[in-house]
């Protein structure tokens, strides 16, 4: 059966990867708030927004696209536009993600090199880190703090220990956020001939794993919060999440169930990252 062409406009949509897509620009929004003390200049603040937004979607329509012949080998994403063939040859979706590569790149260039830098960075951390790698530690990390470095520079041109704060927030969620969707799935990735880190140890050594990243991400929290000298309305947001979160990850060392470090994947995205982030440049914005 022939698409409409509002499937297709659709699947182009669900390569771009809407949702990470969100909540990389989210971050990346907090961030260069919190780079302006709470008033970034509104032009820049919406060119930087539109530079995330393409740049991110560009990047993560590649690693979709260079990811495609791994995906159609497991359960969970074989169904992707890619490796489903919904659109086919996949080669036709080069076009939209390159001019939306090169389109975030060149404002990040117009708003500062440390910006367009950062943006290049991510982007080339970000292929080489994919299935087939082996290393979260640095390209995972550096693909990951890419837009919050790049929202920063190009808001303020010099670092702070805010910003190290935050950066070392998303470092450590990254290895979380990834080896628990790998421990849900992990048949999954064995099958797909995946058998790195976390993959490589018992199931209740890797969730043990967790529970030390759960803790560490809520101390890092806890002193970016600080650091960003945020009222104590972020406090008890970010120790409410950071409980629930620790919480979590114990429940699932305790008893290791793939419900339960799906549930651990879902919750260190967006009510985690998400909320404390919101937490902190609200703050900010009412300071300010």
């Amino acid at each position: 059966m022939t698409n409409t062409w509002h499937d297709t406009v659709r699947n182009y949509i669900e390569i771009l990867k809407p949702r990470e897509t969100s909540l990389i620009v989210l971050i990346g929004a907090c961030a260069a708030v919190l780079a302006g003390d709470g008033h970034p200049p509104l032009d820049r603040l919406v060119l930087v927004l539109v530079a995330l937004l393409f740049a991110s979607a560009g990047a993560n329509g590649l690693t979709n696209y260079l990811d495609r012949h791994i995906d159609a080998k497991m359960q969970r994403t074989r169904h992707r536009v890619l490796p489903s063939k919904r659109i086919h040859p996949a080669e036709k979706v080069l076009p939209l993600i390159l001019s939306l590569f090169i389109a975030g790149l060149s404002l990040a260039w117009y708003l500062h090199f440390f910006c367009f830098l950062a943006g290049l960075g991510g982007t080339l951390a970000a292929i080489v880190w994919r299935k087939r790698w082996t290393c979260v530690f640095p390209q995972g990390v550096l693909a990951s703090c890419a837009p919050a470095l790049a929202a920063w520079f190009a808001i303020r041109a010099s670092p702070s220990w805010l910003l190290i704060s935050l950066c070392l927030v998303i470092a450590i969620w990254v290895p979380l956020h990834l080896w628990s969707i790998m421990i849900t799935w992990r048949d999954d990735y064995l099958g797909a001939g995946i058998s790195f880190f976390p993959l490589n140890l018992k199931t209740d050594e890797a969730a043990k794993i967790l529970v030390g990243l759960s803790l560490l991400l809520y101390s890092a929290s806890i002193a970016a919060c600080f650091i960003s000298k945020s009222s104590w309305i972020s406090v008890v947001m970010v120790n409410l999440m950071g409980i629930i979160l620790v919480y979590t990850s114990i429940r699932l060392a305790t008893s290791i169930s793939s419900k339960r470090s799906w549930r651990l994947y879902k919750l260190s995205a967006f009510p985690y990252m998400g909320l404390v982030f919101m937490a902190m440049c609200l703050d900010t914005l009412v300071r300010g």
